[in-house]
């Protein structure tokens, strides 16, 4: 069998990819802002916030929790979220690596 085509780029090529794909959303970046200006945990208050409906505000959780962005405790029937420090700190540190890398203009365009 052949090789899939993440199998040819590193395991740090694929999980930043996999990462910007989940953040790759104006909703979520929404939701990612509200969750940082709060500085706390955010249980059901999204929905009125950012006007969207429950289930959309659910798929995007589920999505970015799915990546590891943030995290999730339950709390009687609701289900309150909170940036997850360990990726946050490897996605800046990975996402600065790879825009740092580039050196400024040259003179080729």
């Amino acid at each position: 069998m052949g090789l899939t085509k993440t199998e040819i780029f590193t395991a740090e090529q694929n999980q930043l990819a996999q990462l910007l794909k989940a953040m790759a959303h104006p909703a979520r970046i929404a939701i990612l802002q509200r969750i940082m200006a709060s500085n706390t945990c955010i249980c059901g208050d999204l929905v009125d916030e950012l006007g969207l409906a429950q289930a959309t505000i659910s798929q995007h959780l589920k999505e970015l929790k799915n990546a590891g962005i943030i995290q999730g405790t339950i709390e009687g029937v609701s289900v309150c979220y909170c940036i997850n420090p360990e990726i946050w700190g490897l996605m800046t540190a990975q996402i600065g690596t790879f825009l740092n890398a580039y050196k400024g203009p040259v003179s080729c365009c």
